[in-house]
Order: structure tokens, then C-alpha cells, then sequence
């Protein structure tokens, strides 16, 4: 089991910042990989980035390339999401999930992650 607590969501104007927090608790943080997803209203949920269980490897959603990092602290049980240049199409709720026990599909499938936080509302204004 997996408990996730995202943070650090808000109100920024377009060009700003913002650094999401997602505190994980339970299975030994170090053992599984993590993803970030937005949904926006009436939109689907969607993939933004993801990050291999030793933080070695990195990936993203073309929207976010060049403006958003993910990370990891194994020592603090976290992943963040930096997020500069900031538009106003970011505008979603911001979702951490770590992968199952036994993950199958690609980074970027919502199958592949088992826990999910609640959200975080991120609104970029313009």
C-alpha cells in the first residue's frame, strides 16, 4: 500500500511558477516509479511526466518539455514537479501516482500506476 499527499498547487499569473510536492508513505518509496497527470475541466486525465524508481531516468508529455522537472528525494519519501512558464492551458488539477506491485504498460498509461493522490488545483492566469 501507498499513501500520496500532493502540495503546493495555486493561483500563478502566466510566466510564473510553481513547485508541486507529493509526500508518499507506506512501501519503501525507493522501490517504485512516479508519474504526475493534470486533468482540466472536461478534459481527460493525461500524462505530464515520470520518473524511474532511482530517479535515473526522466520522461514528459510534449506540452510540458522544457518548462516542467520532475524529481525525487528517496531520502524524504517525495516527488516534486517544478513547473516555470507557466500558461494558461496548465490549468488542471495535478495528480502524483506511484506504480502497482506488478506494473504492466507504458509510462504515460494510467493501468501502470496502482495509488493515486488527490489533487492539487494549479490556475494560471492570463
Amino acid at each position: 500500500q501507498v499513501q500520496l499527499v500532493e502540495s503546493g498547487g495555486g493561483l500563478v499569473q502566466a510566466g510564473g511558477s510553481l513547485r508541486l510536492s507529493c509526500a508518499a508513505s507506506g512501501r519503501t518509496f525507493g522501490s517504485y516509479g512516479m508519474g504526475w497527470f493534470r486533468q482540466a475541466p472536461g478534459k481527460e486525465r493525461e500524462f505530464v511526466a515520470f520518473i524511474m524508481r532511482s530517479g535515473g531516468s526522466t520522461f514528459y508529455a510534449d506540452s510540458v518539455k522544457g518548462r516542467f522537472t520532475i524529481s525525487r528525494d528517496n531520502a524524504k519519501n517525495t516527488v516534486y514537479l517544478q513547473m516555470n512558464s507557466l500558461k494558461p492551458e496548465d490549468t488542471a488539477v495535478y495528480y502524483c501516482a506511484a506504480e502497482g506491485e506488478n506494473y504492466s504498460g507504458d509510462y504515460d498509461s494510467e493501468g501502470r500506476y496502482r495509488y493515486w493522490g488527490q489533487g492539487t488545483q494549479v490556475t494560471v492566469s492570463s
